[in-house]
């Protein structure tokens, strides 16, 4: 899948219909395979560095920048008070911080209004025959598609974990889709979102995307988007706006992920650790939205799991991106290349947009967990794939989870 941008009358084209078959051809694959459009890399499992500190609104109204961000931020070159009065938009490639220890992501209040998230699309991308090494290691026949269901409202009492990443890249502001997890450091008290690799770092050819921030049950009572126009900040994001102050992927994405085809797609995912843009009482986002999901880094092999469950909000034609969805389909296999970890795939016509939204499955102990995320899928939808989460998953998640442990 990718995040959303306008789509031109070229790539609006019907594509031809693939038919289903045990193995699919090098470039069948090729040409249908595209990357959410949130492309993004990260820091592999067990990167460096401190988390940053957010910043505050004082009494006067102005933002405070924590004494440790306006200094890492000096060490780049960047000054602070420059950069939250838009220096953030210059996306020359020797500023862009890069390596898994230079996530610097300091709050820019009231930056996310209604207006900039209901427009945030997909970053414009194309699909290169040459990104996939073609059908190798095992891959099933490609499953039919499954229509998606749209999600009833309240989203926070339907689906209370799933919510919505923004972000700014070269392209424009950018949207991809999330899910709130536990934190084994903090029981019951979890500030931590889970999502794809490529909505919070662009990968081999890029760096950290900017502004990177969580809105939980974005659109909470499912409004078309005409309703939006005049909507306010408590419309749309009623549970609050929550500020990446740390994100974390895997080294995998960083060193192979690409915009578009399959390259990294097996580690494309992401942990980000969330404060709020203002005051929550001193509760985490867990508690505030009521539940957060377990990860299963030990989910079974493909042909043992039953059914699994795929969330988003798709942006792409012929969704709008302002409504919440799902498709529940029992998975197959999606091999990118022979020596990488072999995906999950289903039937689903959700589109871009719905990039980093959770998939679902019952795990040993008869509860719901997060087994994997949408990270690729066809130009035309029809199905989407996901890594399978294993040790340099766990790896990403455990490292976030200790750099906040003692706070």
């Amino acid at each position: 899948m990718r995040p959303t941008r306008p789509t031109s009358a070229a790539r609006r084209e019907e594509r031809p219909h693939r038919r289903n078959s045990p193995a699919l051809a090098a470039v069948a694959l090729a040409s249908a395979l595209a990357l959410t459009a949130t492309a993004c890399e990260s820091g592999d499992a067990t990167a460096g560095g401190e988390a940053s500190a957010s910043a505050t609104a004082s009494d006067d109204g102005k933002l405070r920048i924590p004494a440790d961000i306006r200094d890492r931020l000096r060490e780049h070159g960047i000054d602070i008070d420059k950069w939250k009065n838009g220096a953030w938009k210059n996306w020359d490639r020797d500023d862009w911080l890069r390596e898994a220890n230079e996530y610097i992501n300091p709050i820019i209040e009231g930056l996310w209004n209604p207006d900039r998230m209901r427009e945030a699309e997909e970053p414009d991308q194309s699909v290169d025959d040459s990104d996939l090494s073609g059908d190798q290691g095992v891959t099933d026949s490609t499953p039919e598609p499954v229509q998606a269901q749209a999600v009833p409202p309240s989203y926070h009492a339907s689906a209370p974990t799933a919510g919505k990443v923004f972000f700014d890249s070269p392209e424009g502001s950018a949207v991809c889709s999330a899910t709130v997890v536990k934190d084994p450091a903090h029981p019951g008290k979890s500030n931590l979102v889970w999502t794809a690799g490529h909505c919070v770092h662009a990968g081999k050819k890029g760096g950290w995307y900017r502004n990177i921030a969580f809105v939980p049950s974005y659109n909470d009572d499912g409004e078309p988007v005409e309703a939006l126009e005049n909507a306010t900040r408590e419309d749309v994001a009623p549970y609050g706006v929550w500020w990446g102050d740390w994100a974390q992927t895997s080294d995998q994405w960083i060193e192979q992920g690409g915009s578009t085809g399959g390259d990294g797609a097996p580690y494309d995912f992401a942990v980000i650790h969330v404060t709020p843009e203002k005051g929550s009482g001193g509760k985490s986002l867990e508690e505030i939205v009521g539940s957060a999901l377990p990860v299963d880094f030990k989910a079974p092999p493909v042909p043992q799991v039953k059914s699994v469950t795929a969330i988003g909000y798709p942006a792409a034609p012929p969704y709008d991106g302002q409504k919440l969805y799902r498709c529940q389909d029992r998975p197959g296999r999606l091999s990118v290349t022979a020596s990488d970890p072999t995906m999950y795939r289903i039937g689903c016509t959700m589109t871009g947009g719905s990039s980093g939204g959770g998939w679902v499955a019952t795990g040993a102990d008869g509860k719901p967990a997060l087994v994997s995320n949408t990270s690729i899928g066809p130009v035309t939808s029809g199905w989407l794939a996901g890594p399978r989460l294993g040790d340099a998953a766990k790896g990403v998640y455990d490292s976030v989870s200790k750099k906040f442990a003692g706070r």
